[in-house]
């Protein structure tokens, strides 16, 4: 992770809710958030926060990987490489501590070993970094946009596979396949999540699993992919035709849902409730008469998760900041015909909002020359 993405408020924000939630310290273990508030990216490791230090317990296979990337973060964490974590917590903590552990992460074999080890009141609290991460820096957002385009220029790519050139016995499988090898030699990490390729009746599963169903000419193909850089992973989905010709219901569907997508985008700014968003594309595809074809909630936050805080549904209480950075993804699900979605990732501005997603849409999408965008 670079340094320029670590600062000490992070830490200090932390510390900041500790007398808001009843700690004393707290306990991050879920990777994630260890990896925003320490930089570390291992897969074996906790942080304990005080109101003087932190410290980030691993094993030594980290040891030189947990030193380095620490050392990026622009406030002190000492590192503690030991196979019995347990001990240096004991070490790190006092007799009636309350001791914030991360109740959406714990599990109850670990919480059950911690509360039979250590004289510390071990306290289940939540979103305690969660609701710090919603904010990106601009450095943050740069690693996001850096993902989208090239998720984007993948995308561009992978076209030619299923569009005009699309070759006898070419499966979902394949499709996905060739999706997240360009997504590497894009430059990515890797793909940011399991790629969905769902063609025909499949795309009636939002999260449909790519299989050994072969694409047909007229077939839906709902594409929903995106690429990880340093962490962060960018979220697109796009809707396409397989051969490249549409149906005219194919295209009357897809406009519903294109326009849909379009009002969630342009509802999305600065001080409007979360809920908005979400109701802005429902309404539109109510008045179609497909309100009903629409079962997920409309979009959430990106960032070192796929999806993290905000969720955008029916159910947001929340109000939109600058600096999130959010999906707008509408779709519609139909049985007997297939499934559509379109899906942008846009940054939230005073006066609206800044797509970092930007590949064409369309059944048919139409590329510009020079690129993608």
């Amino acid at each position: 992770m670079s340094g320029a993405l670590g600062t000490p408020e992070r830490v200090e924000g932390v510390r900041a809710r500790f007398d808001s939630v009843g700690i004393d310290a707290f306990l991050v273990t879920k990777a994630p958030n260890l990896r925003w508030l320490t930089g570390f990216s291992g897969s074996n490791g906790l942080a304990l926060v005080t109101n003087e230090t932190v410290t980030l317990v691993t094993d030594a296979r980290y040891g030189v990987q947990a030193a380095a990337e620490t050392a990026t973060m622009g406030f002190p964490i000492e590192v503690r490489i030991t196979n019995d974590p347990v001990t240096e917590l004991t070490a790190g903590t006092r007799t009636g501590m309350r001791l914030g552990i991360e109740a959406d992460d714990l599990s109850v074999a670990r919480f059950q070993t911690l509360d039979a080890a250590l004289d510390a009141e071990l306290m289940p609290v939540s979103a305690v970094v969660e609701t710090l991460r919603r904010h990106k820096t601009e450095a943050e957002i740069a690693l996001l946009a850096e993902a989208a385009d090239m998720a984007d220029r993948a995308f561009h790519q992978i076209w030619g596979l299923i569009g005009h050139d699309l070759a006898p016995g070419t499966t979902e499988r394949r499709v996905a396949a060739e999706l997240d090898h360009l997504i590497r030699l894009a430059g990515a990490d890797g793909p940011s999540f399991d790629t969905i390729v769902a063609s025909g009746p499949n795309g009636a599963k939002p999260h449909s699993r790519p299989g050994d169903r072969v694409l047909e000419p007229g077939d839906l193909v709902v594409l929903d992919f995106g690429a990880r850089v340093g962490g962060y992973g960018s979220d697109m989905t796009r809707t396409v035709v397989a051969g490249g010709c549409p149906s005219r219901r194919q295209l009357e569907l897809y406009e519903a849902v294109r326009v849909a997508q379009q009002a969630g985008v342009d509802a999305v700014a600065d001080g409007v409730p979360e809920v908005d968003i979400d109701r802005a594309c429902r309404t539109v595809l109510a008045e179609r008469g497909l309100g009903d074809a629409f079962t997920h909630g409309t979009g959430h936050g990106i960032g070192l998760e796929i999806h993290e805080q905000p969720i955008l549904s029916t159910r947001s209480v929340g109000i939109l900041h600058v600096g999130l950075v959010i999906t707008v993804e509408p779709g519609i699900y139909l049985p007997d015909f297939g499934g559509i979605r379109v899906e942008d990732s846009v940054v939230v501005t005073d006066g609206g909002c800044t797509p970092i997603t930007h590949s064409p849409k369309g059944l048919v999408p139409v590329f510009q020359e020079s690129g993608t965008k």
